[in-house]
């Protein structure tokens, strides 16, 4: 058998929900049983034995890593070893230098290291969304990984929803030309108090904004030109005394004339009847659609427990006869499929052949530009506005790189200086 060791660095929120699932499933029954729903079940066969293991744990407190080696125990009956620490993945790196790859689940500020210490070690990296949150951290990730013929595949799983697959792959070319479009998530207020520690260091537009912003962009073939965005800090800086944004609404125009708003928020209260609020819709010359990814029709009531609605698309559990559960959704179609590019490369296929069939660190340069740029606008505005100013501020993204417009101070001030 072929053993691909993997490492995990982050055992928060999604890094002990939907990444630890999905690397149990691979523990326990390899990469072929799950190909078919990205499409790549002719090569189930050729990966008949390939194992994987979960060699590695990394997180910055030893309650979470402790965590992550009972869970591990309990679903495949071994325990990997286990850091914690501020910068984990250096001693996963030394202490295992025959890595394969390392999962980075670290919060959005941190992602930069441990991708850039395990392309220096010759390790592939899946990373959580987003990649990064600056141009130049993205261009040196993508040009370490062009170096060192490895993979940097990226968790953007919306590419891989059944409903998104059928609105870009069948139905957009009846549309007509894209005009505008809205991307809107909406995550609980639990998120941004209670389980994140690090909501000052993003966003909600950095934190899932950029899942829309990848979408769009993957599937239009987009190339941004401007952006205009305003925040509010209102609740989590008077009840909670973070200086955070609650909400961010940003509207970017890109090269096409396409016009698209994002509007993201970690507001919503605890009994909301859904795990997150979400929704799109795309308007063209020809027609529109509008995607609920919130309610995908299944609802219920209990006395008590109040009204819910599921989303069995992304990631639910189906029971095996012994008992134990499998991990099934689109979730874990996007993290399968760049672990599938590491096994191609494994076996000898240059890493630049595969570039544009997962979601690739390249791919993910102009995003980040998009949230660089997002980012130095609501800054910029949140300033204004707090010395009782209208937030004028906008960005413009192309040659010059990204420029903020501020009327305020008597011109344009470079934020980026090279082209995007």
């Amino acid at each position: 058998m072929e053993t691909v060791k993997v490492g995990l660095v982050g055992y928060g929120m999604f890094g002990s929900d939907v990444v630890a699932g999905t690397l149990w499933d691979l523990q326990r029954n390899g990469i072929a049983p799950y190909l078919d729903r990205i499409g790549l079940d002719d090569r189930a066969r050729d990966y008949g034995d390939v194992a994987f293991e979960l060699v590695a744990v990394g997180t910055r407190s030893e309650g979470s890593a402790q965590r992550a080696l009972d869970d591990n125990e309990r679903e495949t009956g071994t325990r990997p070893k286990a850091y914690c620490g501020e910068a984990p993945w250096d001693d996963i790196l030394r202490d295992c230098p025959d890595l394969d790859v390392l999962v980075v689940a670290t919060p959005d500020h941190l992602h930069t290291a441990p991708i850039l210490a395990a392309l220096r070690n010759g390790t592939h990296v899946v990373a959580e969304k987003p990649l990064c949150l600056s141009v130049p951290e993205a261009d040196e990730i993508i040009a370490l990984a062009e170096a060192q013929n490895l993979i940097v595949g990226v968790d953007m799983h919306k590419r891989y929803d059944p409903d998104h697959k059928r609105i870009f792959g069948e139905l957009l070319e009846g549309l007509g030309e894209p005009i505008y479009a809205r991307g809107v998530l909406e995550e609980p207020l639990e998120v941004s108090t209670t389980t994140f520690k690090w909501v000052e260091d993003s966003d909600p537009f950095t934190y899932v904004g950029i899942h829309w912003v990848d979408l769009f962009m993957h599937y239009l073939k987009l190339e941004p030109l401007a952006v205009y965005a305003v925040g509010q800090k209102k609740r989590l800086r008077s009840e909670f005394g973070k200086d955070a944004f609650d909400a961010v609404q940003a509207t970017v125009t890109h090269t096409s004339g396409l016009t698209i708003i994002y509007e993201n928020n970690w507001l919503t209260p605890a009994d909301f009847e859904g795990p997150v609020n979400q929704e799109s819709q795309l308007v063209g010359t020809y027609g529109k659609v509008e995607s609920d990814s919130q309610y995908r029709g299944l609802r219920y009531w209990i006395e008590n427990r109040g009204s819910r609605t599921a989303n069995t698309h992304f990631f639910r559990k189906v029971r095996r006869p012994d008992g134990s559960q499998a991990s099934l959704g689109y979730g874990k179609d996007s993290l399968v499929d760049c672990l599938e590019k590491v096994l191609r490369v494994k076996r000898g296929i240059p890493a630049a052949e595969l570039a544009g069939t997962y979601p690739d660190a390249q791919s993910q340069r102009l995003p980040v530009a998009v949230v660089h740029a997002v980012r130095g606008v609501i800054a910029r505005n949140q300033a204004h506005l707090d010395a009782g100013r209208a937030p004028v501020v906008t960005a413009s993204l192309g040659k010059e790189g990204i420029v903020l417009h501020d009327a305020y101070a008597g011109g344009s001030e470079c934020l980026y200086g090279k082209a995007v």
